[in-house]
């Protein structure tokens, strides 16, 4: 089965103004240096390396939307999430694609 997949404008159409729409969940699953650096506003924090420990983040019934730099890795995350059953999309094109665009980005380790 193929990993559903979204464009950084289809998620910018998503999120609406820089700020995480509450029934919008996106998780960024870069290492902890890239997120602090800079994420998509509201996005929260679970690094592919520990991906494991973070599995109660994603759902199986609510699409969580997942971002790394450029795609790869969160393609990754979303063939391992699906095989667990959880609801998952990949964005492609990642957060140098966000940033490229103009997006608004978020520093630290915050969402």
């Amino acid at each position: 089965m193929a990993v559903n997949e979204i464009s950084i404008g289809e998620l910018a159409t998503f999120i609406g103004d820089g700020s995480t729409n509450a029934s919008v969940r996106v998780v960024d699953v870069r290492e902890s240096d890239e997120y602090i650096s800079g994420h998509v506003p509201g996005a929260l924090h679970a690094p592919l390396s520990s991906l494991p420990d973070f599995v109660d983040l994603f759902d199986s019934e609510t699409t969580t939307y997942v971002i790394c730099q450029a795609g790869g890795r969160s393609m990754r995350a979303c063939e391992y999430l699906e095989s667990l059953g959880k609801k998952v999309t990949n964005v492609a094109g990642g957060t140098g694609a966000w940033i490229a665009i103009g997006n608004p980005v978020t520093a630290g380790d915050q969402p």
